[in-house]
């Protein structure tokens, strides 16, 4: 027993081995505050194009879509989605893991192919601003069933590389 305590005391005086460092960098940190969400509409060369929307937060995804609906404003963009009254602007979102499936109150001949990145581009900018991956695969389901609804989009502005 006498020969233990040397040992015990020689190992407990070395430590665990882990050496101090210096500080590391690990990029930019959150705000945690947004002054507004991010949607897309077109402009006159038919360029996707993001619009800062002033809301003083982020909100969820279901309130960005929902605000893309109701149009681009005054800002000189347009849309290419058909305008809906302030009552159908509702928009199901379902998101899980590499995939966000949007349910919305159109109809498959009510979006061009662009106004269909409007939808995916709002939606990723929403997710990825809130910490999700860019990688991140968007499905839009209309109210009529098209071979559309089945497709799994990507956002030609949002490199998924971020």
């Amino acid at each position: 027993m006498r020969r233990t305590w040397p040992a015990a005391l020689a190992l407990l005086l070395a430590g665990c081995g882990v050496q101090p460092s210096g500080v590391t960098d690990a990029g930019r940190a959150p705000t945690g505050v947004a002054s507004g969400v991010t949607l897309y509409f077109v402009d006159d060369q038919d360029r996707l194009r993001p619009q800062l929307r002033s809301t003083g937060r982020l909100g969820p995804m279901s309130e960005a879509m929902s605000l893309l609906l109701t149009g681009p404003g005054h800002s000189g963009l347009r849309s290419e989605i058909t305008p809906r009254g302030e009552n159908t602007t509702r928009v199901v979102v379902d998101s899980g893991p590499g995939l966000i499936r949007l349910t919305t109150p159109l109809a498959r001949n009510e979006v061009t192919p662009q106004g269909i990145d409007q939808i995916v581009c709002t939606a990723l900018s929403v997710w990825v601003q809130g910490g999700g991956a860019a990688t991140t695969r968007v499905q839009v389901g209309f109210t009529d069933r098209t071979p559309e609804s089945d497709k799994l989009r990507t956002c030609p502005l949002i490199s998924p590389g971020r």
